[in-house]
């Protein structure tokens, strides 16, 4: 344990060294997916069936992740069942199951082994070196980009993240196994489980406090990170973010604890540093160098990026990607090459479609960080047009710590309105709305009793290029169409101005 740890812990004693054994594949037997339809659980489910092993699964409704799954050969219950669990060796769970669930009561009260989702994916890495995503934010986008390179170098990974990658047309794949092999997962700091891993490479994005109904404090979510970093496998490597300070923590002491280290920035004291940021519509390109020691051995260079995503964010997650090829002993501009592939994952940044030459786009951001990103991006899309935004805070607890931080974020878009919450697993907090966001002091930013008020307040004013961005991590997601339909019965731009 760090030093600094000792003798005050924070969390959960399963996050500290000596972390506990993972399960091997060949000990879990016919497997259970309680709420199989979930992105994570059903990308779990995909990669032991492609392991060949016995899956099934239940949700309360139908999806169609599940349908993938019945087409690979899993067993799909809905709804859920005590009976369910018959016949099965082990369960898997995720933080979102409740103890009253029916099929894991009824796991349970047999006997079964009972498992977190994390534990069943790190079996399934368990054959393989692997890359291991963490940040409060960018985990997503960045574990894909590096799925989609070292697909193009042709390592023939393995990979499962939070959300289908375009270009590799699923969200987990089971490719090449063996000591020499890759698996690229996104780590998932929301309930700590991301200390299970024992990564080759561990990638930290960036460290801010969020989460804090599982944390409690922003000091718990720093140590958690910690414990990450102290989960490395011997040898491996850190990569983060120098032009994060929260990254920059971990990276110095780390490396002053004697591990290795690979920082990208934008600064010259970064191991790989970006330079000459642009952005044209949906594309961005730098330049990225470095002239670092790895191994005993020196390494320097120089690439181009030419990315097919917008903004200065998506740099700096492929040059995260890029750090991992330069451990790995990729060639460099071939990786380069191969990032130029990547057009983006489910609900970053996504294109939900057009009316009127108004473009609507859906965006995860969910923690005000985020939300900026997203909506620079956007501006740089707009290329000097309007942007609107429509933003559903996620949590009552995420709401309360960070109002005044999300209205400045969304004060970035010229027109921004804020639905109410989406609680997801919270209960209502007294005096927590959406209005400490929209009262916060900025005339950009609005309250929407509903998403089709706000859908009807955008199309009547949006012209012709102009953007849309729907965001948040609820329900928001199937806003865009809400959208969408309002530009269409609003009608042509010509036609309303000369009514």
């Amino acid at each position: 344990m760090n030093a600094q740890h000792e003798n005050s812990k924070l969390l959960p004693d399963f996050m500290y060294p000596p972390f506990p054994e993972r399960p091997s594949l060949g000990e879990l037997g016919r497997i259970h997916f309680i709420g199989m339809g979930g992105t994570g659980m059903s990308a779990i489910a995909d990669l032991m069936l492609a392991h060949g092993l016995s899956v099934s699964g239940s949700d309360m409704k139908d999806n169609a992740a599940l349908d993938v799954l019945r087409a690979k050969g899993a067993t799909v219950h809905i709804p859920q069942d005590a009976s369910n669990v018959e016949n099965v060796d082990t369960v898997v769970v995720s933080t979102a199951i409740k103890p009253t669930n029916p099929e894991l009561a009824a796991a349970r009260a047999a006997g079964l082994r009972v498992v977190h989702r994390s534990d069943a994916l790190a079996a399934s890495m368990d054959q393989s070196q692997s890359v291991a995503v963490a940040g409060t934010h960018g985990k997503t986008t960045t574990s894909s980009m590096i799925s989609v390179m070292y697909d193009g170098v042709g390592a023939q990974p393995s990979f499962a993240v939070g959300a289908r990658i375009a270009a590799l047309g699923s969200n987990a794949a089971l490719g090449a196994t063996g000591p020499d092999s890759w698996f690229i997962a996104e780590a998932d700091e929301s309930d700590g489980s991301f200390v299970k891993y024992r990564p080759t490479i561990a990638v930290v994005t960036n460290v801010e406090p969020d989460h804090l109904d599982f944390y409690g404090s922003s000091e718990a979510v720093t140590d958690a990170f910690d414990q990450f970093v102290d989960s490395l496998a011997d040898p491996g490597v850190l990569v983060a973010c120098w032009d994060d300070p929260g990254a920059r923590r971990l990276a110095t002491g780390h490396r002053n604890r004697g591990g290795t280290v690979l920082t990208y920035g934008t600064t010259d004291d970064a191991d790989v540093v970006i330079r000459d940021i642009n952005g044209e519509g949906t594309t961005s390109t730098a330049e990225v160098t470095w002239d670092v020691d790895l191994r005993g051995n020196s390494h320097s260079g120089a690439t181009r990026l030419r990315l097919s995503v917008p903004g200065a964010h998506n740099v700096r997650n492929a040059a995260a990607a890029l750090c991992c090829a330069l451990y790995a002993g990729f060639d460099m501009d071939r990786a380069a090459q191969a990032l130029s592939a990547f057009t983006g994952s489910a609900r970053r940044f996504e294109l939900r479609g057009r009316e009127r030459g108004i473009s609507v786009y859906d965006d995860y951001a969910h923690h005000p960080t985020e939300v900026a990103a997203a909506l620079e991006a956007a501006r740089t899309v707009a290329d000097g047009h309007t942007v609107y935004a429509i933003f559903q805070p996620h949590l009552f607890s995420r709401t309360q710590e960070f109002a005044r931080e999300f209205a400045e974020a969304l004060s970035l878009a010229d027109r921004a309105y804020v639905v109410d919450i989406f609680p997801a697993r919270e209960e209502p907090m007294a005096g927590v709305t959406s209005h400490l966001i929209t009262d916060a002091g900025f005339t950009e930013v609005r309250y929407a009793a509903s998403p089709e008020e706000a859908a009807q307040q955008i199309a009547s004013s949006a012209n012709d290029g102009d953007i849309v961005m729907t965001i948040g991590a609820g329900d928001v997601t199937t806003y865009g169409e809400i959208v969408l339909n309002e530009l269409r019965e609003e009608g042509p731009v010509n036609a309303r101005d000369s009514a």
